[in-house]
């Protein structure tokens, strides 16, 4: 049995039932607001944002064979409006399949985080966090962008990091685990506020397990690091390049010329093939 995911930014995971097949996906909103800032250019040129991530979908729906589901890690608006939503709903259906989503910050700003619940969290715990089981492997949605503070790293919180100690506690050590959240549950960049200030207590709690595949979005590149029997990954993003960390001032979106916008976004496809204990995980731009 294997498992093949496409990841975009946002975080979708698509799930098929002889062959499981995951999209991982991320809209890739700026992880930063600033007011009064126009829409970067190179956005503009591209036909927009929801251009790439119409492009994004399109790679999807052209799989050979069918994902039975998606999985989203947040970011899904820039500034939490009802449009917002309604205009990612919108595309991200196009794909025909169920989507599971976790919160990113921008989807967290309208007082009592309401609209984001009301889309997607009524069956979740707490903030939005929730697990669920796909043909033997385990997944597990995190929520870390609660409060977040701009430039502070994300948080889990003790309420959070308790619920999933007792969601583990019935998995053998032989289940293959997928955790996915927002940011990095590791540090990328603390200066940037890249990685969660108590995620190495959730990945304590991972530690038992043979197989374990962390995916995140947030930083919109791809940043790979494997401890032990834990790998992590981040995705390139459909919208809104990063710069790598510390190459800039500060994180926010890159001004890049247009023939090379396409080539800093994209997708990624990772394959899970039971019995092994690594997902093999193949990041391809939109373009090149």
């Amino acid at each position: 049995m294997w498992l093949s995911l496409i990841c975009r930014k946002v975080s979708l995971l698509a799930w098929a039932a002889s062959a499981p097949s995951m999209i991982l996906s991320e809209s890739g909103t700026p992880p930063e607001i600033v007011h009064s800032t126009p829409v970067p250019a190179q956005v503009m040129h591209s036909n927009t944002f929801r251009g790439t991530l119409e492009e994004a979908i399109a790679k999807v729906k052209s799989l050979p064979a069918k994902p039975s589901f998606m999985i989203h890690t947040g970011d899904i608006t820039h500034l939490s409006k009802p449009a917002e939503f309604d205009n990612a709903n919108r595309v991200i259906s196009q794909a025909g399949l169920d989507v599971h989503y976790v919160p990113g910050e921008h989807d967290f700003l309208d007082e009592g985080m309401k609209l984001y619940h009301d889309h997607y969290g009524k069956n979740a715990k707490g903030a939005g966090w929730y697990s669920f089981d796909a043909d033997g492997v385990h997944f597990v949605g995190l929520v870390n962008v609660v409060n977040l503070k701009a430039g502070g790293l994300g948080n889990l919180g003790e309420e959070q990091l308790k619920w999933l100690a007792d969601d583990l506690k019935g998995k053998s050590a032989e289940t293959p685990i997928v955790v996915f959240a927002h940011i990095p549950l590791w540090t990328v960049y603390e200066q940037w506020g890249w990685g969660t200030d108590d995620g190495a207590r959730a990945i304590e709690l991972l530690k038992r397990f043979g197989s374990v595949t962390v995916l995140n979005g947030h930083i919109h590149q791809v940043m790979q690091k494997v401890e032990g029997n834990v790998a992590f990954h981040t995705a390139m993003a459909t919208g809104f390049p990063q710069p790598a960390p510390g190459a800039a001032p500060s994180p926010g979106p890159m001004k890049v010329p247009d023939d090379k916008l396409r080539s800093l976004l994209g997708i990624t496809e990772v394959n899970f093939v039971r019995g092994q204990q690594r997902l093999a995980i193949i990041d391809k731009p939109l373009q090149g």
